[in-house]
């Protein structure tokens, strides 16, 4: 693991047990839901050339205005020409989802993808998750292809991940929002400051705002990159404005956009005249039906501007004023990158403002006024530089001194 994306946090190894008892990832799916396993052959898997290009748009279609967004491209120059081995693989084990589904999974794989390209990986693919019942198969699966480096996506599927890297030492693991107490020396487990991305969602929609109200549509509470988001994204909003009215909802499932558009519906309702999506396709569906009605949205993950809005072509995409972007595609490249290196290590990687894995999305159609965006852009600066802090602990993402695991 490189030295720049190595943060050790005292607090997570003496308050490991809470974090443990916690849910799934954000954008993870629940059980039930319709997706299905893409299979190129009798193995349930496929290869990254079996996506097309018109079947996803990828991040280096995004062009972001800040100067904390790193290309895929541009970090592939830092390479200096680094190749991957004859015959070395990386594959890819999915959430409940797909590789086109606009979450943290598409993220996963376009890092994935742009590795293949940049270091000239030979052989690599990718399962995509039916249910929580199919982790364990799914990751017996893909060892059977010999690959070097194993992707895992989401929080529900960390033990299955960790039996694995005890049982395969010579494979090396990238479990994305992944905790444990202790990893093993081939995993690295990827978290995020959510907190920090919701930190910055709140100040562009207190920045927004004209009523005074603002909501979140959040995905479930027992997910602590969820509370995260809200928590984070109330403590911004009210650090713009302290008479802001934050309302927020959580959800039982990522996966419902008529809920997100009922919970939006509700709170525009209440007066709320900016919707941030913090669940999944749930989040997604919110945002889509406030935007739809002409109230700003702020999107979540990845820049939703592509998927959700379907670059412009969904009605109301000029009131997308950004989205709060967890930048899994870069990390995955850099892990990738650091396993053909032999240069991956066991240990927790914390995605923060400071090491630009927390970042927002440029406004594209929305016309934002400038003092709106030098306030965003101010506070991804101040988070980055520390003089900013949210209060939030980052195990549980509860607030500090209410009885946190950081407490």
């Amino acid at each position: 693991m490189t030295k720049r994306l190595r943060v050790v946090l005292a607090l997570i190894f003496a308050f490991a047990l809470v974090a443990a008892a916690c849910g799934s990832d954000d954008d993870g799916g629940d059980a039930g839901t319709d997706g299905t396993t893409t299979s190129a052959a009798d193995d349930g898997t496929a290869t990254t050339e079996e996506m097309t290009d018109e079947e996803t748009t990828t991040t280096e279609e995004m062009v972001d205005d800040g100067s904390s967004f790193v290309s895929l491209d541009d970090e592939c120059a830092t390479y200096d020409g680094l190749q991957a081995p004859e015959g070395w693989r990386a594959n890819l084990i999915t959430d409940i989802g797909k590789v086109d589904d606009g979450t943290f999974n598409q993220f996963a794989f376009e890092g994935l993808t742009a590795a293949v390209e940049c270091f000239g990986i030979a052989e690599s693919d990718f399962i995509e998750t039916q249910s929580e019942a199919d982790y364990a198969a799914n990751i017996a699966t893909s060892l059977e292809s010999e690959p070097n480096t194993l992707i895992t996506v989401g929080f529900l599927i960390t033990s299955d991940t960790e039996e694995a890297a005890i049982a395969n030492p010579d494979v090396d693991f990238i479990g994305i929002d992944q905790f444990l107490v202790e990893y093993p020396a081939n995993m690295a487990g990827v978290q995020f400051n959510e907190d920090e991305s919701g930190y910055i969602a709140g100040v562009l929609a207190a920045s927004l705002s004209d009523s005074g109200v603002v909501g979140v549509v959040a995905g479930r509470e027992d997910v602590p990159p969820v509370v995260k988001f809200v928590n984070g994204y109330t403590v911004g909003a009210e650090a713009t404005n302290p008479d802001i009215r934050v309302l927020s909802i959580y959800n039982e499932s990522f996966t419902d956009i008529a809920k997100g558009a009922s919970d939006a519906a509700q709170f525009i309702g209440e007066g709320a005249d900016v919707i941030f999506g913090a669940g999944g396709q749930t989040g997604s569906g919110g945002i889509a039906a406030a935007a739809e009605q002409g109230v700003w949205a702020i999107g979540v993950d990845q820049d939703e501007y592509f998927t959700t809005f379907n670059g412009g072509e969904t009605t109301g995409s000029e009131f997308l004023a950004s989205s709060a972007i967890k930048r899994v595609d870069l990390v995955t490249f850099r892990l990738i990158a650091d396993s053909i290196q032999e240069q991956m290590e066991g240990g927790i990687v914390i995605g923060t403002a400071a090491n630009d894995l927390i970042t927002y999305a440029e406004a594209h159609d929305a016309e934002i006024p400038a003092e709106v965006s030098a306030s965003v852009e101010a506070a991804r600066v101040g988070l980055a530089d520390g003089s900013i802090t949210t209060g939030i602990c980052g195990i549980d993402g509860l607030f500090l001194g209410e009885g946190s695991a950081c407490d």
